[in-house]
């Protein structure tokens, strides 16, 4: 009796299967994994820095962000891809490409997915900076919070005089000298906490820094270029105490409130003082929001009694920058960026920022 042949599959559907199947396999393992702490810890500080580092290095002599055009090509060509199979399915009236190509822009963004992955959330899954580095956190009174809120004010104050301002007395040192100011930026801070050891990198400019700061964010690492980057769009009085942010994440800090605390020591630390100041203001508006949620009247005697007036000009100058970017635009992003921050263990989401207070008080409170 003779039987039908079976239809081979053509290897184009192979392919395509495999690359859908494959970078699920990725997250699903993660997932498996990741609660794993000498797993991750292996793969984060054995493999994962030491390959991000290089890239950083790698791309550093690039002008521009490399990670931010690799995105501008991922988004802007998903979008013609997109467009390019809905126009072909109505012209040809045929299901079957419009669903082969949809299935590859999934398997593109299905990489994606695994990549971020394993590149960066698997760095929330090892000991975090404060354990690394034996900070303890511990509840304390806001008599103690104000006091450590008035020692950075104290020091924002005495160091806003020396800034180089324009004629109305705006903060204008130079965003690009702080760049290239920014490889000495952590040697003093890795002599008190050497696993923040690396060859320095440079931050890069980020090209769309308007659109950053219409989502709310002033600067983002790319842990599939090694890069961080930065806004230069946002208020320059803080730009350097983000470029010191920034840099922590290649030194896998990724949780965002140790993030904030790591650029702030690092500035502070600094021997250059645009960093400082930068540093301390910083921490001073962390500082100040805490305080002012439990004390308001402390909060005003502080700064009726430090804020001189090129520092209020400063802090003014970045509360109407910010004021004018909120939308709902900017409220969306900070959801997304939200769920993100929950979804890798941070329970406190986007206001983990603010939670870097504990750490400014555990460690210039004593």
């Amino acid at each position: 009796m003779e039987t039908k042949p079976k239809k081979k599959l053509h290897p184009q559907t192979l392919a395509l299967a495999a690359a859908l199947v494959l970078p699920l396999a990725l997250v699903g393992l993660f997932q498996l994994w990741k609660d794993d702490p000498a797993l991750m810890e292996g793969w984060v500080f054995g493999w994962m820095a030491p390959l991000e580092q290089a890239l950083g290095r790698l791309y550093a002599p690039v002008p521009f962000s490399v990670g931010e055009f690799l995105l501008a090509l991922l988004l802007g060509g998903s979008l013609v891809w997109l467009i390019r199979a809905l126009v072909l399915a109505a012209r040809r009236r045929a299901g079957r490409p419009l669903l082969r190509r949809l299935a590859a822009l999934l398997a593109v963004w299905l990489w994606l997915w695994a990549g971020v992955c394993w590149l960066w959330s698997a760095a929330y899954q090892v000991p975090s900076f404060a354990q690394r580095a034996g900070i303890e956190t511990e509840p304390y009174s806001a008599e103690t919070l104000a006091r450590v809120t008035d020692l950075f004010a104290q020091n924002a104050a005495r160091l806003a005089g020396q800034m180089a301002r324009d004629e109305e007395g705006h903060f204008a040192e130079s965003r690009s000298d702080c760049l290239e100011r920014s490889l000495t930026l952590y040697d003093n801070l890795t002599r008190e906490f050497p696993f923040l050891s690396m060859e320095s990198v440079a931050p890069k400019p980020i090209f769309c820094s308007w659109l950053q700061s219409a989502l709310g964010f002033t600067g983002v690492y790319s842990p599939f270029t090694g890069e961080a980057n930065v806004n230069m769009d946002a208020p320059a009085c803080l730009f350097p105490a983000t470029v010191a942010h920034e840099m922590s994440h290649q030194r896998m800090v990724a949780r965002e409130q140790e993030a904030n605390f790591v650029g702030i020591a690092a500035c502070i630390a600094s021997d250059d003082p645009v960093f400082q100041y930068s540093g301390w203001l910083m921490g001073l508006i962390h500082l100040c929001n805490a305080l002012y949620s439990v004390s308001p009247d402390t909060w005003y005697a502080i700064a009726g009694a430090r804020f001189t007036p090129e520092l209020s000009q400063d802090w003014n100058d970045n509360n109407a920058y910010w004021d004018a970017f909120d939308s709902p635009v900017e409220d969306t992003a900070t959801d997304v960026y939200d769920s993100f921050l929950k979804g890798n263990g941070q329970e406190l989401g986007i206001r983990s920022y603010g939670a870097c207070v504990d750490l400014l008080v555990a460690y210039f409170g004593t």
